[in-house]
């Protein structure tokens, strides 16, 4: 979830004294590094879900304000467009029964929402990109009241110059211009947080980005986006799109875009905050009064305002976090690669699959990343949005093989052994990795039998689109894995 910030116009001396406060902070942050400040017991995990709102027939409703005042929970929050909200779910342990408890709270969480959204004759949904979404229900009078996403649309076009590009090739073509950011509100995901030390960031780090590919073929759930059938999980190339601050040229020169996988393999968690600082400029140069040196000086926790807020505005699919929470300092890799949806059993069974290797490739003797090129990895991150399960990925000892034969043989047992690990008792470990073989066995993900049900309709594809979403989010409230719906 990102910072709230105050409406204001920037000068250049805020620019410059950015700057310095910045790379003020990554120096405190080095020395923090280096003087083992943080604090480290049990690995927690966390995870935020995006949602859309809808109207009975199933468009995209702008009333999110009214929605959350009537959800009147701390750990409900506004996103991007006025049709998304966002619940945050606390850093717990997945330990015992603590999966299926934490899929439970989830659970009677949206339930509570959804009654209340009710009475303002609003519906949630879980997935990666509302398929009835319409271009003209995206412009800069849809974006949330928050000034955040104001300022960060202003300071967007202001670096761009120039309207936005969309322009994806898949099934069909999309191919059409924006003047504010409001599409991305379009993409709506769900943010796995796992706090880990810092002498174990890299490696929890490069982990999550070998595995990323395959997490996205599994669980892809985003086939439509403004009436075309583009790619399995359309929200990666949109969001890539949505937030680019790069004019053509800047591209062509190298520039790196803000919506980023990354480029090598890293050593320490500075590596990821030093190149943002390094390579993006800011796009909110706001200063706080703190002065980091002299907290840490005086024995206290800095924040390092300028510096995480600076990394807020770079999307990394896995970003690195700092955050201080009772005084004391941790690190997070928050996974942004999944799409929400398409039931809560299904988030749950991304979610154990993700934390389960990542109790394992970690660790390993011979780690993934010393056997497999960084590109290798940006390679199968790119076929799995394309194609999701139907994608050729690569993993050392096996070659290029279909997604699901790898997800099969290799990483769903490396993912039951992470969960004994992590202490999660054997009937919640089988139950939510078997619907991710059910996925693989059946070829079903939610982006398949979205698919699937729209061209069943057939006839005027924007009514096949509203009549399969109404579908969709029946058989969500069921709670049944998306690998069983009825095609």
């Amino acid at each position: 979830m990102g910072r709230d910030v105050p409406v204001v116009v920037f000068s250049r001396d805020d620019r410059r004294q950015y700057r310095e406060k910045v790379h003020r902070c990554l120096d405190v942050f080095a020395r923090m590094l280096r003087e083992s400040r943080f604090a480290f017991e049990h690995p927690l995990a966390g995870l935020e879900i995006e949602l859309n709102i809808v109207d009975a027939r199933g468009e995209a409703l702008m009333r999110n304000a009214e929605v959350l005042a009537a959800i009147a929970q701390p750990d409900w929050a506004t996103e991007l467009g006025q049709f998304n909200v966002e619940i945050n779910v606390e850093p717990q342990e997945l330990s015992g029964d603590g999966a299926l408890r934490l899929e439970n709270d989830v659970r009677a969480r949206l339930n509570h929402a959804e009654s209340r959204a009710r009475s303002e004759g609003a519906h949630l949904v879980l997935i990666g990109i509302l398929p009835t979404l319409r271009e003209q229900d995206i412009g800069e009078g849809t974006l949330s009241a928050n000034p955040r996403y104001r300022l960060l649309n202003e300071q967007i076009f202001a670096a761009r110059g120039e309207d936005l590009h969309l322009c994806i090739e898949g099934v069909e073509r999309l191919d059409t211009h924006a003047d504010s950011l409001a599409p991305e509100a379009a993409c709506t995901s769900v943010q796995l947080h796992l706090q880990v030390s810092p002498d174990m960031f890299a490696a929890h780090w490069n982990a999550a980005q070998a595995i990323a590919g395959p997490q996205v073929a599994v669980a892809a759930n985003s086939p439509y986006l403004f009436g075309k059938e583009l790619h399995r999980e359309t929200r990666m190339a949109l969001f890539e799109q949505a937030t680019d601050t790069r004019p053509a040229e800047l591209k062509t020169q190298g520039v790196r875009p803000r919506v980023w996988f990354g480029e090598r393999w890293i050593t320490s968690v500075f590596d990821l905050f030093e190149e943002n600082v390094s390579y993006f400029p800011a796009l909110l140069p706001l200063c706080a009064d703190e002065d980091p040196r002299a907290e840490l000086d005086q024995g206290r926790i800095p924040e390092l305002h300028e510096l995480t807020l600076h990394n807020g505005t770079i999307y990394r699919w896995n970003r690195p976090v700092y955050a201080v929470v009772g005084g004391v300092p941790h690190l997070r890799v928050e996974n942004r690669v999944l799409p929400a949806g398409p039931s809560v059993l299904d988030i749950a069974a991304n979610a154990a699959f993700y934390y389960g290797l990542m109790q394992v490739l970690p660790y390993d003797e011979r780690p993934i990343w010393s056997r497999m090129s960084f590109q290798a990895a940006a390679d199968n991150l790119a076929a799995a949005a394309r194609h999701g399960l139907d994608a050729r990925l690569y993993w050392p000892g096996v070659g290029e093989v279909p997604a699901a034969e790898l997800i099969l043989r290799r990483l769903l047992p490396l993912a039951r052994e992470g969960l004994a690990k992590w202490g999660v008792d054997g009937a919640s470990a089988d139950r939510l990795l078997s619907v991710i073989e059910g996925r693989c066995l059946t070829g079903r993900t939610g982006a398949s039998w979205q698919v699937d049900r729209v061209r069943a309709h057939g006839g005027d594809r924007h009514a096949a689109l509203r009549a399969m979403t109404l579908e969709y989010i029946e058989r969500m409230h069921t709670n049944e894995p998306v690998h069983t719906w009825d095609a």
